[in-house]
Formats: structure tokens, C-alpha cells, sequence
């Protein structure tokens, strides 16, 4: 683990998992870390230099007030100006996508391909808001009593996979900064007018179990990126993708990241 400080006072910690391949930038999702891309870094490390931010409020980098994902977006290229990568690949998972999208519209020079997994470009619902300001409140009053922390782990990582270590971490989040990061996931703006400037090869995938997004936002972002071939639907899989589903994630992204960089 390695951190730096942007020129804007944002601490940012990340970790190289180095290698003299092609760089590729796995970006986490929502009160994730980026240790829960494991199974890409044991997939792809021997080929790619694999580079995991931990974006503002997890892990360890810190936040200190409200942000949204522009600021995220510009956080990872600064890390990757501190590194002196140029361009690199972009790999996120639900919010990690959200931040990779917004890289490739800020600075789209940097991006030479992009795998969104279980993401949207569109704003969030209001049904959905409710839903996430709700829960918010519930866990900033009440704690992450156990009930809210099953009902968490549900949502993202489906019923198969054993999520005892993640559960453990969500009960040790500062829970004064559970309104900042919902504020930042479910403020966002809508991008799906704008992914046509996104001319990069992409990779769409998305779980048919996923219970935050519907196949609909997959298939709408795959139409509107011009050099998608079109969303790859996992049955059964999770809204997490990439840790909940990784043999099937990787038996894409392989070849894709192989293809394209």
C-alpha cells in the first residue's frame, strides 16, 4: 500500500501491485476497498502492472466532505500522474464505474480501453435514492446493527459467496462518513448522453441477479458506447460481478484486455 497527496489536499492511497506490462487501473465499488479485486490481481498480475485506488472514504483514504465522482475521476489521474503512466486500462465495478466513465470524458488521451461491470451511466433513480438515503439514516442512528449489514451484503454480493470479511469491515466504517458517500452515489449526474465521446474498445458486463441495476442500464450503456460489441449478461450473477462471479468475469476480461492493449 502506497499513498500520495493531490495538489487539491486529497490523500489518496493505493496499491502497485508493479509488473512491466500494460497498465491497468481496477477501480472498487461502493464501500468496497481495493483488495476486492483479488481475484483479477491473481488472474492478471503476471501479465499487466495492476494498479487498485482506494477512492475517498475507503479503505484508507480519508474524506473530509462532499465530493462526487468527477473528483474521483481526477483523484485516479493524479495517481497516475504520480506513477508517470500516460494511459492506461480501465476496469470498474458498480461505483468504480461510474469513476471510470468519468476518466475517460475528463481526460480521454489517458484511457486506451474501459470494462465497466455492473454500472450504470444514468442518474440514480428517485425509488432508489429513497432507498440509500433511508438506509443511511438507519445506520448512522441505529449502527451497523446486523440486519442492515445482511441486508448490504444481499444487494452487492448476492446469497453464494461468503461475506464475513466484508460484513466485518462495514462494521468498523467511521460512520460519520456514511453521508458523504451516499450523498456522492446518489447525487451523481447522468453521463448517457455523453458515452458517444467515450471512443475507446469497452467491455460490458453485467449480472442477471444484479438487484441494484437492471439489464436495461447495461444494454443502454453498451448502445452507447461506440466501440462496445454489446452487454454480456452472467446468470446468476451478483451486482458485485467482479469478486461474486470472478471465473466468469475473467474468462472475458482476459481476452479483452489481451485484445485491446
Amino acid at each position: 500500500m502506497a499513498s500520495i497527496t493531490t495538489a487539491q489536499g486529497q490523500e489518496l492511497d493505493y496499491v502497485d501491485h508493479g509488473g512491466s506490462g500494460p497498465a491497468v487501473v481496477l477501480l472498487h465499488s461502493f464501500f468496497m476497498d481495493a483488495s476486492m479485486f483479488a481475484p483479477q490481481v491473481a488472474a492478471f498480475a503476471a501479465d499487466y502492472r495492476l494498479i487498485a485506488v482506494n477512492q475517498r472514504g475507503h479503505g484508507d483514504t480519508p474524506v473530509s466532505g462532499p465530493f462526487d465522482y468527477w473528483d474521483s475521476a481526477r483523484d485516479v489521474l493524479a495517481v497516475l500522474d504520480h506513477l508517470g503512466i500516460e494511459r492506461a486500462a480501465l476496469v470498474g465495478t458498480s461505483q468504480g464505474g461510474f469513476v471510470a466513465l468519468r476518466i475517460a470524458l475528463l481526460a480521454p488521451q489517458r484511457v486506451v480501453a474501459l470494462a465497466a461491470l455492473g454500472t450504470s451511466a444514468a442518474a440514480e433513480v428517485p425509488v432508489m435514492v429513497a432507498n440509500y438515503r433511508q438506509m443511511a439514516a438507519n445506520w448512522i442512528e441505529m449502527g451497523p446493527i446486523l440486519p442492515l449489514v445482511d441486508m448490504l451484503a444481499a444487494i452487492c454480493l448476492g446469497g453464494e459467496m461468503d461475506a464475513t470479511e466484508w460484513k466485518a469491515k462495514w462494521r468498523d466504517h467511521p460512520i460519520d462518513t456514511i453521508d458523504v458517500l451516499v450523498s456522492a452515489l446518489v447525487d451523481r449526474d447522468d453521463i448517457v448522453g455523453r458515452l458517444g465521446e467515450i471512443d475507446v474498445p469497452a467491455l460490458v458486463m453485467h449480472g442477471s441477479a444484479d438487484l441494484c441495476y437492471p439489464m436495461e442500464r447495461a444494454r443502454e450503456l453498451a448502445d452507447g458506447l461506440p466501440k462496445c460489441e454489446g452487454a454480456i449478461i452472467v446468470e446468476g450473477g451478483a451486482h458485485f460481478l467482479s469478486l461474486t462471479n470472478p471465473d466468469e468475469v475473467n474468462a472475458h476480461l482476459g481476452p479483452f484486455l489481451a485484445a485491446t492493449i
